[in-house]
């Protein structure tokens, strides 16, 4: 649930964003505290249970079946690829390779780089006329 401030701000932002492949789904699952705000740690928090969950054997890595199991029960990793996480390329992901890769959601939505969306963020986002800063987020994880 949205904190009751902000929450009617947030659920027109959303609707008149809805054409917007990032936000079809509703808002994004992993908002931990539910305040409607998406932060970089709570991103990680979510990756580190989805690969904790995926990690069949507690191996340390997962195999491109177990990757396409989360993508199967994630809609937001639905359209995610194995040669996105697998940086060198060795087949298999690693737990760091997963968690530390960062969220396009918040790379697409956070144009002040805090490594948080707020509900503004998704207003502008929904509101071209009102497009809000254009400079691109610099990658806050590596």
């Amino acid at each position: 649930m949205l904190a009751a401030g902000n929450s009617f701000g947030v659920s027109l932002a959303l609707a008149q964003a809805r054409t917007d492949p990032m936000l079809n789904n509703g808002p994004p699952p992993w908002d931990a505290n539910h305040d409607g705000i998406y932060t970089c740690q709570e991103w990680k928090s979510f990756m580190d249970r989805l690969f904790v969950s995926a990690d069949k054997g507690r191996k340390g890595f997962l195999t491109p079946q177990e990757f396409a199991s989360i993508k199967k029960g994630d809609p937001s990793l639905a359209d995610a690829d194995f040669g996105y996480f697998d940086e060198n390329q060795d087949g298999k992901i690693s737990r760091k390779e997963f968690v530390e890769k960062p969220s396009v959601f918040i790379m697409r939505f956070d144009k002040n780089g805090d490594c948080r969306v707020t509900p503004e963020e998704l207003k502008a986002a929904a509101n071209p006329a009102n497009p809000g800063p254009q400079e691109r987020p610099r990658d806050r994880f590596h």
